[in-house]
Order: structure tokens, then sequence, then C-alpha cells
């Protein structure tokens, strides 16, 4: 499976450990099977290192956008991993995640609700390598740099985000 990872070096060999506990998928490596999404978030300056992931014998857990990725994520978000994979995939939470855990805690949202808006926006895929056996098999390919980027077409995806999200909680709230 070709992966890729937009970062600001060249990673030929990941690191794991280094990424945050409480990320979506827990600590990992993270990447995306989706070239277009590596190229398009890229920000100035920018590398994305291309990868070849040979999934022989590994256990990969893949999530679809529904109550089960939402409690995975909500636990993980809380450094509570449950989940022994070599490989998780599933869609990227939305930016609003803390906010909505935050919501859902303090008993204002529902889980449905919260579902409801961490499904605003288009559904990309991340990948998280979680273990030494997945990462041996992580073979690197390339790295490419960026030098710029024209920011018009993300700062639109960010504005039509923020209009989408915005008409949801009207919903939810029974404003429309």
């Amino acid at each position: 499976m070709k992966l890729y990872h937009t970062g600001s070096a060249e990673i030929q060999n990941p690191d794991i450990r280094r990424g945050r506990k409480n990320a979506d998928f827990g600590q990992g490596f993270y990447l995306s099977p989706d070239m277009d999404f590596a190229y398009h978030w890229a920000g100035r300056d920018a590398i994305v290192n291309e990868y070849d992931l040979d999934e022989s014998g590994l256990y990969i857990r893949r999530f679809r956008r529904n109550e089960e990725w939402f409690e995975y994520i909500f636990n993980n978000r809380r450094a509570k991993d449950s989940l022994s994979a070599d490989v998780v995939i599933g869609p990227i939470a939305n930016d609003t995640i803390f906010e909505t855990f935050g919501i859902i805690s303090s008993g204002f949202l529902k889980t449905g609700d919260a579902l409801k808006l961490l499904s605003v926006g288009p559904e990309y895929t991340q990948a998280a390598v979680k273990t030494e056996k997945a990462a041996g098999q992580l073979r690197w390919i390339r790295a490419v740099r960026i030098d710029q980027r024209d920011n018009t077409s993300r700062k639109e995806d960010q504005e039509k985000y923020q209009a989408d999200f915005a008409r949801a909680v009207r919903e939810i709230v029974g404003e429309e």
C-alpha cells in the first residue's frame, strides 16, 4: 500500500514513539494513502515522503466514520488506546474534536450529535503505523520538496468547512 507523510524533513526511518499518545489513533507514525491530500495540506517548504507498506502478516484495523470510530478516537484523545493493532486506518477527525469531546464530557452534547459534528467536511483517510513490526515493513521510496504552494484552495476548503459546521450546530440546537 502506498502511503504519504507530509512534514518538514525527509524521514527514511520513522519513529513510531515520536507521535502524541493522545492523537486520533494513539501514538504512532501518521500517514495518508491519499497522495492528493498529502500535497494539498502541505505548507510552505514542506516535504512529502512516499512509502510502500508491505501488509503481509500485519493486523490492520480499518474504521469508517461511525460510532465505533468515534469511541476509539474519544478514548485515544484521553490517552486510553485499547486496540492492539499494527496499523490503524480510518477517517481523520476534524479540527473541532477537542471542543466536541469537552462538550460531551460536560454532558451538553449527546454522542450522536457529536458524531454528526465530527462528520462535517470532507472525509480524508489517515493511517497510523503503531508497532515496530509494521514500521519494519514500511519502505521509504522518496521525498519530494514543495517549495511554494498556492493556499487559495485550502483557504476555500476551510471557509466551506466552517460554514457547514455552523449549519450543523444550528440544526442540533434547533435553529434551522
